[in-house]
């Protein structure tokens, strides 16, 4: 069954965050008020609530020795999509990852590489060398 993910998430800037997400990334806008819109990244949607400053302090961990924010969220690509999406925000004057591998040569081996948004949102991509491993213990 193929099905979309929604996530709504506080928003510090509604315009901000729009242009980031339809200009930078790429994403389309869908339904949206004076307080609210909707984004389409990669058929999924997320919603931005217009709710001014907000704490989201979170820890970090490590990950194969990498310091990763706990709070975090992203989309899997396929690794064209993948490496046309980095190669775009390269371009751009983002703060964003170098692309890493993780899980190299084991089970569920993927690149990824995250981007901040105007929320201070850790956004991810990630590639998994093999799909059928995303879920695999």
């Amino acid at each position: 069954m193929a099905t979309s993910f929604h996530l709504s998430l506080p928003c510090i800037n509604l315009v901000e965050t729009k242009m980031f997400y339809v200009d930078n990334i790429g994403a389309s806008l869908g339904r949206y008020s004076q307080n609210w819109l909707d984004i389409n990244l990669f058929g999924h949607q997320l919603t931005f609530t217009n709710a001014g400053a907000f704490n989201l302090s979170a820890p970090n961990y490590k990950f194969e020795g990498k310091v990763l924010g706990a709070f975090h969220f992203g989309v899997i690509l396929d690794i064209e999509s993948f490496n046309n999406i980095y190669e775009k925000l390269s371009a751009k004057d983002l703060k964003l990852s170098t692309k890493l591998t993780f899980l190299k040569e084991k089970q569920g081996e993927h690149l990824s590489f995250f981007v901040k948004d105007p929320n201070n949102y850790q956004l991810e991509f990630k590639s998994f060398k093999n799909n059928d491993e995303i879920f695999k213990l």
